[in-house]
């Protein structure tokens, strides 16, 4: 008996089709279908029996097997002893749940039970997949790949669009045709890495685009292959390094949650999607986000140097000119002057903080800011009273070197007895000072994971140190930072309220930095810094002006000794503020699209189609002698707007004209923002 299960949400559609003797064969995932549209009959009467093939036929289904007939990418690569390595379903059962279903599977033969989770979010149009397996054989099961989803692209699908990089260089976008090639990006770095971003965006002909991103804060992998009926097969899933998960009797492995859209509208739609999705899971103090405070952050202007009055200085030039949160970053605790020694010893350094931290702190709220601390939990010097105390809790593989990397390791976040005491150490400064905020940093890659690879544990342990210290301080927000932007994905997403986009806070480089940052993640979570001049990370000059209007697109912030600025540039500096405060709550509230200008223009809207926060963006001068105008496509065709810059008197203008015609755009020089106003009239 065949049946059908189909899954609707405003804007996508996913079929199923179901067999009691099966996995589910996947027949339809793509833009929303009429409420009548559905198959004709079974896949297979479809497909007659080509030349030289099987005669039972293996269409895509919700987890290919191997050994049987299917010879793409499997959904799982496993074995007893080298033995029950061939699989293949022989039973399913739909349990229809909220806005979803949980298809449960058994290879009776291999002794195995799956269950595929889908639920597809009727208001964010993301597509939620997730898998577990159980062991139900005697002897362990050795796993070396387990698919978190496996999802189809259609035969249109033309361009793949990933993001690589570095440190200080996030977000580097990677465009590949795809052909009848295999397609693959892995990361086995141990993190989510600044080099290998766990999604990616497909476009396909007609303006539609499908995107998909892994919610793991780990080694991860992303493939997508050419089918023999045209289409394309789009998996994503944990790496496994040799070993890491062998299954006893009875026990059940679970992959991260896999995040899937499409739309019609592009990548800004996917982008959309993703972004109302990741919005759904944060937990924000009191169930609500407050206005994303303006961040000051004391790295960049003091670096390991601490002075107390200095900083006090500081902490009340930030708040004449509206500051609202004051951070104080790496080098407030015990022996930390530089980057070797210290990580670990989670107590104030007594030299430069003779009193506590208290002193500081108190200050800073008296000045009417939040008081937020960075820390580094997940890592240990050497050259530290930790590291001297517990040698062993350092990740590391007998008889082989330990690799350091800024001078520091990395302590096992799958010990109990580790977490227990980072807990302990960081929850003391919590309860003691009015810390509301913590930079949660992790700068290195984890190269020895441990004698058995110890990857997975790493994250699992990171994430429940994270909700401990959520479920015990309710009120403190975290950021995540991996030396920038090493750690930005779904998964972490759902435990903190931050991201340090990148430690590269040049305006220039953070222009696409940003963009490729906003295809996956909402902009209130992105860390956006005013930066000091010339760069540190660059060595580049721009202008305050610029430095400012860049670092609008997301939660603004600064990094550099405010002391240091002329009068000019601290007043630039204020009115940059000013308008941030007025325009956060479109920025951060409504809907993101990107898009480009003819000579050159990038820009950014924030909003909805009533009303937009735009940011156009040069970078370098005008080739032409007169601006182009810029075409917004998202305006309403009917309805006058008032535009309302900075640079040109307020005007109003119908949205059709600014739609198809286009905005017109006072003179630019290179390295120039503009932040326009429309709404309705």
């Amino acid at each position: 008996m065949t049946d059908y299960i189909r899954l609707d949400s405003v804007g996508c559609t996913a079929i199923w089709e179901t067999r009691p003797d099966e996995a589910p064969l996947w027949r339809y995932w793509g833009p929303r279908l009429a409420e009548d549209a559905m198959p004709a009959g079974q896949l297979r009467d479809t497909r007659p029996e080509p030349s030289f093939s099987l005669h039972f036929d293996q269409p895509l289904s919700v987890f290919p097997g191997v050994g049987l007939g299917w010879f793409g990418q499997t959904a799982l690569l496993a074995h007893r002893n080298g033995g029950d390595w061939a699989h293949a379903i022989t039973s399913c059962a739909v349990e229809p749940v909220s806005n979803g279903v949980v298809f449960h599977l058994t290879d009776e033969i291999a002794a195995l039970t799956i269950s595929i989770r889908a639920v597809l979010d009727p208001e964010t149009d993301v597509l939620t997949l997730s898998t577990s397996l159980r062991n139900d054989g005697d002897a362990p099961l050795d796993v070396q790949w387990l698919a978190a989803g496996n999802i189809p692209l259609p035969d249109d699908a033309q361009m793949v669009r990933s993001y690589g990089g570095r440190h200080n260089g996030e977000f580097v976008p990677i465009e590949d045709r795809l052909s009848r090639s295999l397609w693959r990006r892995e990361n086995r770095r141990g993190l989510t890495s600044h080099d290998c971003f766990p999604g990616a965006v497909v476009e396909c002909a007609g303006g539609v685009a499908y995107g998909a991103q892994l919610a793991w804060s780990g080694n991860h992998v992303q493939q997508i292959e050419w089918l023999d009926d045209g289409r394309w097969h789009w998996q994503m899933g944990e790496w496994l390094a040799p070993g890491e998960v062998r299954l006893g009797s009875g026990e059940t492995i679970s992959t991260p949650e896999l995040l899937a859209t499409c739309s019609g509208e592009g990548a800004n739609g996917v982008a959309w999607a993703f972004h109302r999705a990741i919005r759904k899971h944060i937990g924000w103090p009191g169930g609500r986000m407050k206005p994303r405070p303006v961040h000051l952050n004391t790295w960049e202007g003091f670096y390991f140097d601490h002075d107390l009055d200095a900083l006090k200085e500081l902490a009340a030039a930030a708040a004449a000119i509206g500051v609202e949160r004051f951070v104080l970053d790496d080098g407030w605790f015990q022996g930390r002057n530089d980057d070797s020694s210290s990580l670990g010893d989670w107590w104030p350094d007594a030299d430069k903080y003779p009193d506590g931290l208290e002193p500081l702190a108190s200050h800073v709220v008296g000045l009417g800011m939040e008081f937020g601390l960075w820390v580094e939990p997940e890592m240990v010097n050497p050259e530290s009273e930790l590291f001297r105390a517990h040698p062993d809790w350092a990740m590391q593989i007998a008889g082989r070197p330990l690799l350091a990397a800024r001078n520091q390791l990395v302590l096992d976040m799958g010990r109990q007895d580790v977490r227990d005491y980072l807990f302990e150490q960081i929850s003391a400064l919590l309860r003691a000072l009015p810390i509301s905020y913590l930079k949660w940093d992790h700068n290195r890659d984890l190269a020895h994971a441990g004698n058995s690879p110890r990857y997975r544990s790493q994250v699992l342990g990171a994430y429940a140190l994270f909700q401990r210290f959520r479920a015990a301080f309710p009120d403190v927000e975290i950021e995540a930072c991996a030396g920038g932007g090493g750690r930005i994905d779904a998964g972490i997403a759902a435990h903190t309220h931050r991201f340090w986009t990148s430690d590269n806070i040049d305006a220039v480089s953070r222009v696409s930095i940003q963009r490729g940052y906003l295809q996956f993640m909402p902009p209130e979570l992105m860390g956006s810094h005013v930066g000091a001049s010339p760069a540190h990370s660059t060595g580049r000059s721009q202008s305050m002006r610029f430095r400012s209007g860049v670092a609008r697109a997301g939660h603004y912030g600064i990094e550099l000794d405010l002391r240091k600025l002329g009068e000019k540039d601290l007043a630039r500096l204020s009115a940059g503020i000013t308008a941030y405060k007025q325009s956060r709550d479109l920025v951060h509230n409504g809907r993101c699209w990107r898009g480009e200008g003819a000579d050159g223009i990038s820009w950014l809207a924030f909003g909805d189609p009533s009303d937009l926060m735009i940011q156009i963006i040069r970078i370098s001068p005008q080739t032409l002698r007169f601006a182009p105008q810029l075409r917004l496509p998202m305006l309403l065709d009917d309805r006058l707007y008032t535009i309302e810059t900075e640079r040109q008197p307020t005007i109003t203008q119908y949205g059709g004209w600014l739609a198809k015609s286009g905005l017109s755009l006072p003179p630019m020089k290179g390295e120039d923002v503009l932040w326009v106003h429309l709404s309705l009239a």
